[in-house]
């Protein structure tokens, strides 16, 4: 977990010094994503975001409304599909989206609370019309 918050603050930093590029905050960049994480699904949407781009390549680190998809084997069952917030960071190249998103699991009676890595693919719809 440290080592992903020093990388992504590694990258804005290093990011924010650069003269053509400048960060920018969108409430929303029409990303959606669908990946795994802790033995179950995600699908979420990439809003809102601190982004930086560079002709056809965008870097993001934000929030993820998702929803997760998970069977629950205990009793009594959790919903097979819940709705849930994370935090990422995301690479857009064109069309084609890589993410590496956290969510954390509260704690339980036989289990602590932790946050859980991913990892997802997606598209970004409007990378087919825009340069960035």
């Amino acid at each position: 977990m440290k080592i992903f918050l020093f990388i992504m603050i590694s990258i804005c930093t290093i990011s924010s010094f650069s003269q053509e590029n400048e960060v920018k905050f969108a409430l929303h960049d029409g990303v959606v994503i669908g990946g795994y994480v802790d033995h179950g699904g995600f699908l979420n949407f990439t809003v809102p975001n601190i982004n930086i781009g560079d002709g056809n390549s965008k870097f993001m680190l934000g929030m993820l409304p998702s929803l997760r998809i998970k069977k629950d084997n205990g009793t009594p069952r959790n919903a097979y599909i819940t709705p849930n917030l994370g935090a990422g960071f995301t690479y857009i190249h064109k069309f084609l989206a890589i993410q590496l998103p956290l969510y954390y699991n509260a704690k339980t009676a036989s289990e602590n609370g932790r946050w859980h890595l991913g990892l997802g693919v997606g598209i970004r719809i409007n990378g087919f019309t825009k340069t960035n």
